[in-house]
């Protein structure tokens, strides 16, 4: 793993990536693709984790617990439809919890969600579901239920 740095020092480049991605959104109606890379600093930064190296198999961060976190970003539009997923959660991949980072139209964060590798295994497995069951792809409703709330907006601090 690289050496740890101070996540503040993305501040300003998270900042000018967020402006250029709502513009993008104005100007044609779709998203830049920069959600997930967003999310990571953000939920980094809000729960006290180092990110890892680039590209590293199943997570994304990691806690100073050693636990290592895969993180999931979604941008909550208001005209989003209820039945939003996350991205893929590799089983065979190594990775203790995942945290799921929810954010605004602005790319601000709204709440993150963290929840153990148990509960999502059993969750993904649970018959029922292709694009659960083959896919890895939990909705994020779901996901809020077996997870824990562990930051929200309204109190801007870890729960």
């Amino acid at each position: 793993m690289k050496k740890p740095f101070d996540l503040s020092t993305l501040d300003s480049t998270i900042e000018v990536a967020k402006a250029a991605a709502r513009r993008y959104r104005e100007l044609t109606g779709k998203p830049l693709g920069i959600t997930g890379e967003v999310g990571e600093v953000l939920a980094a930064r809000l729960l006290g984790l180092q990110l890892a190296d680039a590209r590293q198999a199943g997570y994304d961060a990691v806690g100073s617990d050693d636990r290592r976190v895969q993180i999931k970003s979604r941008c909550v539009l208001p005209n989003s439809k209820p039945g939003q997923r996350l991205g893929s959660i590799r089983l065979d991949h190594e990775w203790d919890t995942v945290a799921l980072i929810l954010m605004d139209q602005n790319f601000e964060p709204l709440a993150i969600y963290e929840a153990n590798r148990a509960a999502v295994e059993r969750e993904l497995l649970r018959p029922g579901s292709k694009s659960r069951n083959q896919r890895g792809a939990l909705a994020v409703s779901k996901f809020k239920t077996i997870g824990d709330l562990r930051w929200s907006c309204d109190d801007g601090a870890p729960a």
